[in-house]
């Protein structure tokens, strides 16, 4: 039993369950904050995220010269997620609204008042599907955080220890809940096991061993656990073949082992309801780390617009699927290939201009708040960070011209080779069509698109150049993977972060936020996100939870 006397339980440390404490502490309220991991691992995903997030009409972007507003960011967002199931979207939707409107209005405030800030320049990202009404940003958004993804944790990670340390937090880690305890209808606390004590460092996978078990009981439960993306048997079972192909055989990780979706289905089970479990985002542009934390471990290359990306017989990928646009068309161009690969060819101009590595711990600069540092990146050479897997990835090759390259690619896939012929004919097509200041080519035309915009021009977009023109060399070719990451579906809720009954009925004293809940809704985003969306999503749906509670227990 319960010694704490808790007002409410909160089932999962992550970003999501750090702002809904955060806003019920503020209340006075007392939380439990119950999570399988240690103490090393508060803040969840969130810590290891670069910590974009998605502002409208914000003064960065003004700063820049962009002219945004709610309407224009309602309409890409409405185009993007494709709304398209009238009961399962029928929450989504209404908080597709709520959190644009957020967006473009108090989130910049609330996070600034916490102490968050944001770096000047706002970037491009998920540049669409080419058609105004279709999936993508018509505008750059994406506001890094200074400090990124431990900086969005800390801002409510300290509040919540001070609070603890008032008494109206008690943590209790290494506790796995196996199940919600629901009476008369209502969720009145969570039963489950305890796990063996861990010193595990962040992020590493922790044993499974259980030692006992627990019960705890309060007026509420919020279940903020997170998604499905280190768990690849669920990620292929919800995997929606019937749209983008088949699951690929191989798969790299972008998410801790802990991110297993067990609290889906134990939540599932008490009677809620769990909607757009087919709905998923991940990522095409995934290297193999060679220095790995969790089983798995995958980084993300966020590439600027100028790699030709061919598939893993050498073809080039079709318009618009080109780096940076559009990731879920994408990924299904990819498994109708039926390989689990694909190649971008590019030149050290563009790789040191262009690359950078999705992660906190991948941008030590940015993340450790080093201006020294930050100013290196628009020095000549590749940053750290990508120089590393330059020198020690497995799936990068390097080489001085193409015969070589093709020769260093075929070592890397001998099941798939390609044809030099069929790589050379891709690359001199591309390079022909440099020689003019206009062009047929749609990607060229998305390159100097993006270097109209002043930020891309100096700091993100290569000048365009002929990719076997020898001053511009090395050769690179990266080989991508599948990684995981994502879960765009889950508990279905209203717009207080109430968890919903199959029937639509309103599950008492229950509550969800974060990724377990799709953001909110059961699926903020339908089938495609517009980045810099998912910390921003746990930030509100959690505060909509907290807040929500601390008014029903007042």
């Amino acid at each position: 039993m319960s010694d704490t006397n808790a007002d409410v339980i909160v089932v999962g440390a992550g970003l999501a369950g750090l702002v809904a404490t955060y806003e019920l502490t503020r209340a006075g309220k007392r939380v439990v904050l119950v999570d399988q991991e240690n103490a090393a691992n508060l803040g969840g995903q969130a810590f290891w995220s670069l910590g974009g997030l998605f502002l409208v009409d914000s003064p960065e972007q003004r700063r820049m010269g962009i002219k945004d507003s709610y309407e224009l960011a309602l309409a890409d967002w409405m185009g993007s997620a494709g709304f398209d199931r009238e009961t399962e979207d029928r929450w989504p939707r209404k908080w597709a609204e709520a959190y644009v409107r957020f967006a473009a209005g108090e989130k910049r405030d609330y996070l600034y008042g916490l102490g968050l800030k944001v770096t000047p320049n706002v970037g491009w990202a998920e540049r669409g599907s080419g058609t105004a009404t279709g999936h993508g940003n018509s505008v750059p958004r994406f506001h890094l955080t200074w400090g990124t993804g431990p900086e969005v944790v800390r801002v409510f990670r300290e509040p919540v220890l001070e609070a603890a340390e008032r008494g109206l937090v008690t943590f209790k880690y290494r506790h796995q809940v196996d199940e919600l305890i629901v009476e008369d209808g209502a969720a009145v606390g969570v039963r489950g096991s305890l796990l063996a004590p861990s010193d595990e460092p962040r992020g590493v996978a922790s044993s499974r061993e259980t030692v006992g078990d627990f019960e705890l009981r309060a007026k509420a439960v919020v279940v903020t656990s997170g998604g499905i993306g280190g768990n690849h048997d669920l990620v292929r079972k919800n995997w929606p073949a019937d749209r983008v192909g088949p699951a690929p055989e191989s798969m790299v990780t972008g998410v801790p082992a802990y991110v297993d979706g067990r609290m889906i289905g134990i939540t599932e089970d008490a009677g809620a309801s769990v909607v757009n479990r087919d709905r998923m985002w991940h990522y095409t542009e995934g290297l193999k780390n060679w220095d790995p934390i969790w089983p798995g471990h995958g980084i993300r290359i966020i590439p600027g617009p100028s790699s030709l990306w061919l598939d893993a017989t050498g073809k080039r990928l079709p318009a618009p699927l080109f780096p940076g646009h559009d990731t879920l068309a994408t990924l299904k161009h990819i498994t109708a290939s039926g390989h689990d690969h694909t190649w971008f060819i590019l030149t050290r101009a563009i790789v040191e201009k262009e690359f950078a590595l999705s992660g906190s711990e991948q941008n030590p600069d940015i993340t450790g708040k080093d201006m020294k540092l930050v100013l290196q990146r628009v020095k000549k050479g590749a940053p750290g960070p990508v120089q590393a897997f330059l020198d020690k990835g497995e799936d990068f090759v390097v080489r001085r011209n193409l015969k070589d390259l093709v020769a260093g690619m075929n070592e890397l896939t001998p099941k798939t080779p390609v044809e030099y012929e069929q790589v050379e004919r891709e690359i001199v097509a591309r390079d022909r069509e440099i020689e003019n200041g206009y062009s047929k080519d749609l990607q060229l035309m998305a390159v100097r698109n993006a270097r109209s915009y002043l930020p891309d021009r100096i700091t993100r977009v290569a000048k365009p150049h002929r990719l076997l023109d020898p001053a511009q060399g090395p050769l690179i070719a990266v080989r991508l993977h599948v990684l995981t990451r994502k879960t765009l579906g889950g508990l279905e809720t209203n717009l207080d972060s109430q968890v919903v009954r199959g029937d639509g009925s309103v599950f008492e004293g229950l509550y969800a936020a974060g990724e377990v809940a799709g953001f909110g809704g059961g699926g903020v985003h339908g089938y495609n996100a517009l980045e810099g969306t998912f910390l921003g999503g746990c930030i509100f749906s959690g505060r909509a939870a907290g807040r929500a509670l601390a008014r029903s227990l007042a």
